[in-house]
């Protein structure tokens, strides 16, 4: 057991390591980036700040996944030629491009005010927005944006944008520094890491009951790099508990990593760190939609089975202080009570009808009054009178699910009884859609933290949360190339 804890952080450790790496080249470019701004003004300090600048791309350059032959331009967006200065500074800079692991560092040689003012514009906490509450109705300041009034009626939210930490100025180098590279984890590691988590699974009851503060995310789908931002911006653990709501695997490029680190944090701290299970959780889905490649590529057949065996044990639903009822999916006309969910047996796969399916598969739908048909061809879509009925039944205040893709990473339904999170910025690559995840603290206030989409042009715009989207299609029939399904 003690070995298997050290493995364990070993792990984490290892899955953790380029993302830091690349936080401290974009943060020193950064500061290099500011330094050459103050020092605009000429002479000495104007030369060692294009110095530093060109050291900040050579350092960029020795972790950047990307070609070097891009490096060049970006070193003159700052500046042209080293040592050209004809200032007091005594080095010509002509040495081998020295960056923020070296022993010599250009911001040493900064003045005092140049230091103040770096320190005053250097990368800060995600500033959030202001919120005034009146009652039940409160007015929610948005940056750059006309404030808008909302009227709630259980608790008041309020919508917290993390903008991104890098200057709109930086190189696209820096800016484009992504970790994408496969970690190195033995297959003994990878199928110990499914073994231990299905065990803390098994312990833990099918239905968790939790208590705030916690933050929730929705779904991942392989996004690596898009999970350590969640992290970075809500903490890493243990610094804040978490709740995912599922669908971490299949779409995304790194399918792996996610959910190795994500089970590896549930086995380091169980007790703070929880995950649901979603519809991708499940060997029939994926198997198709990437998983099973990945793993195939990667290791073997035999492990992917060894994941399915863990996914099989997860939890299918969570309350949080009995007051907000979360799942992957949404509710089921066979759910009259929490304790049918409690009943559930694991391990279990998904059938295609019935409670678990339902929790996992269906969808709230504006347009339907009760149980409507659903067009991914599994489950139902259920109306604003379903949500109204399950939470006056059960004393609750709030649905939270995920299982959709919404434009700013989360979205009301039913008069703010239930939200959707959507953490997964550019779904696919090819959606404009933010992520979100949502924080409710011990008053069971929640705020929302919105990862922005990049600005590269999406392939699909979104309209709606009922809208063409990417949905997961019927469970027997095979994707279609133009019907990209979620």
């Amino acid at each position: 057991m003690g070995d298997f804890d050290l493995n364990v952080d070993s792990l984490i450790q290892r899955l953790l390591e380029n993302f830091k790496k690349q936080k401290e080249a974009e943060e020193h470019a950064q500061k290099l980036l500011i330094a050459q701004q103050l020092a605009a003004a000429g002479g000495a300090a104007a030369a060692v700040a294009t110095a530093s600048a060109a050291a900040a791309a050579a350092a960029v350059s020795a972790s950047s996944p990307t070609s070097s032959s891009s490096y060049p331009a970006v070193a003159a967006s700052f500046g042209s030629g080293l040592g050209s200065g004809s200032g007091s500074g005594s080095g010509s800079g002509s040495g081998s491009g020295p960056g923020p692991s070296s022993g010599y560092d250009p911001l040493d040689e900064l003045t005092e005010q140049q230091r103040r003012l770096l320190q005053q514009y250097s990368i800060s906490p995600p500033s959030e927005t202001m919120i005034s509450a009146d009652g039940d109705q409160i007015t929610v300041h948005h940056p750059r944006e006309e404030p808008k009034k909302s009227r709630l009626k259980l608790r008041d939210f309020f919508v917290a944008e993390f903008v991104p930490t890098l200057d709109q100025r930086l190189p696209r180098l820096v800016r484009s520094c992504r970790t994408g590279k496969q970690v190195q984890m033995t297959e003994a590691e990878v199928r110990g890491l499914c073994l231990k988590s299905r065990e803390i699974f098994l312990q833990q009851p099918i239905l968790l009951e939790l208590e705030a503060p916690l933050i929730i995310c929705g779904d991942i789908h392989g996004q690596y790099t898009d999970l350590l931002r969640l992290f970075e911006y809500g903490g890493f653990p243990p610094a804040a508990n978490y709740l995912f709501l599922g669908d971490y695997v299949d779409r995304g490029k790194q399918s792996l990593e996610t959910i190795c680190l994500l089970l590896a944090y549930k086995i380091k701290y169980p007790e703070n760190f929880f995950l649901l299970r979603g519809n991708h959780e499940c060997a029939s889905i994926n198997r198709i939609y990437g998983f099973y490649d990945e793993c195939k590529r990667r290791y073997n057949v035999k492990l992917w089975k060894t994941f399915t065996d863990c996914f099989n044990c997860l939890p299918v639903a969570a309350i949080i202080d009995e007051k907000i009822f979360c799942c992957h999916g949404g509710l089921s006309p066979d759910l009259q009570g929490m304790e049918q969910i409690r009943r559930l047996m694991r391990p279990t796969d998904v059938p295609d009808t019935g409670l678990l399916c339902d929790l996992l598969w269906s969808d709230p739908d504006k347009d339907v009054q009760g149980w409507g048909e659903n067009d991914r061809g599994v489950s139902f879509t259920f109306g604003v009178d379903v949500v109204s009925k399950f939470l006056n039944r059960h004393e609750l205040d709030l649905i939270c699910r995920a299982h959709q893709v919404v434009e700013d990473g989360y979205e009301f339904f039913a008069r703010r009884q239930l939200v959707t999170l959507f953490s997964a910025p550019n779904y696919c690559g090819e959606f404009d859609n933010a992520g979100g995840m949502m924080t409710v603290d011990d008053t069971l206030m929640c705020s929302f933290q919105i990862l922005k989409p990049s600005e590269k042009k999406a392939k699909y715009l979104y309209s709606g949360m009922n809208s063409s989207r990417p949905t997961t299609p019927q469970r027997s029939a095979p994707m279609l190339a133009t019907n990209k399904k979620k």
